[in-house]
């Protein structure tokens, strides 16, 4: 019996509460349930909350930036990345780690807001680049992202390495992605952007269905291409430099999770866009267990696991899916 794709969205949903309330449980330290809910624990409690929604909030937010990318340019391996958004906070990161950028006056704010910046920064730069007079063209678009990423990749290598000891590890454990936050008006804004994004994504999905015939089929049937590609592309950058200014950078779930919500959701992205939401929440969330986990008590950073699970399983999701039916 083929399952519809309203019931793979209410599985997913469930899932991902099922996944959610067992990474409660699970940490670094082993905690009875009894005792984590106790008023002992509270603080505790607390952290794994806010690290499961960041968690969440993140695997979803790029899984869906990945969806829409992999659509806008016609490219299966499109993600989040690539178009240079994580070069460019993870080095408005770096120099505010490194060089002691501090606003007193923002407090825990001044890193996430100097790295979303630096991100805003550089997507601005990839469209002034790939912009042709009135027409942004998506191969120049991904080109001038690919450049950019190199370049702002070599100079956080530099940074670093050039850089004396002090303040080295904080740069370096940013760069390779964390979950743990402790503002909650930062973890508020982040998800609300994500959240807002998320929606406004897939009440426009139909405009992602049309441009995926192609920028000739879309005109013809009436589509402001140029108009499409900027709100999309301006969702997907703000989407990815909020995520990438609090967890850093976390590769392969914007690459992998669309893939895979695709295979079993199909190609409309009105469906795809929530059902990719719901699968990178569930993937990034269990990815955290496995960081929390895997080498106890000493925790790896969430970056590490993403790439050490997502490529050997895209590998083989690539070479499956290309076998002969």
């Amino acid at each position: 019996m083929r399952i519809k794709p309203y019931q793979s969205i209410l599985i997913l949903s469930f899932l991902l509460l099922g996944v959610a309330f067992f990474s409660l449980l699970i940490g670094s330290v082993t905690i009875t349930p009894t005792r984590l809910f106790s008023p002992a624990f509270k603080g505790i409690l607390f952290l794994r909350i806010t690290r499961i929604v960041l968690a969440l909030v993140a695997g979803a937010g790029l899984a869906v930036t990945g969806a829409i990318l992999q659509g806008l340019l016609k490219n299966p391996l499109a993600d989040p990345y690539i178009l240079g958004i994580s070069s460019g906070s993870g080095l408005g990161a770096v120099v505010a780690i490194l060089f002691g950028l501090n606003l007193s006056f923002l407090g825990s704010l001044s890193l996430p807001l100097f790295a979303f910046l630096a991100g805003l920064a550089t997507i601005f730069l990839v469209y002034l680049l790939s912009k042709k007079g009135a027409r942004v063209g998506t191969e120049d678009l991904l080109l001038s992202g690919v450049i950019i990423t190199a370049m702002l990749s070599g100079i956080i290598m530099f940074i670093v390495s050039a850089t004396e000891q002090e303040g080295l590890h904080s740069a370096l454990w940013w760069l390779l992605g964390n979950t743990q936050i402790y503002d909650l008006k930062l973890l508020a804004v982040v998800s609300a952007i994500t959240i807002l994004g998320v929606v406004v994504s897939t009440f426009l999905a139909r405009n992602l269905n049309i441009m995926s015939l192609g920028e000739e089929e879309a005109i013809t049937m009436g589509l402001d291409v140029e108009k499409v590609k900027l709100i999309f592309f301006v969702i997907s950058s703000i989407m990815t430099a909020a995520i990438v200014s609090v967890c850093g950078m976390i590769g392969f779930v914007g690459l992998i999770i669309p893939h895979i919500a695709r295979r079993f959701i199909g190609p409309d992205h009105r469906r795809l866009i929530p059902a990719s939401a719901l699968c990178g929440g569930i993937y990034l969330i269990l990815c955290d267990i496995l960081a929390r986990r895997v080498t106890q008590p000493i925790e790896l950073p969430i970056g590490v696991v993403t790439a050490i699970c997502g490529a050997p399983f895209f590998i083989f999701f690539l070479r499956r899916s290309r076998r002969p039916k």
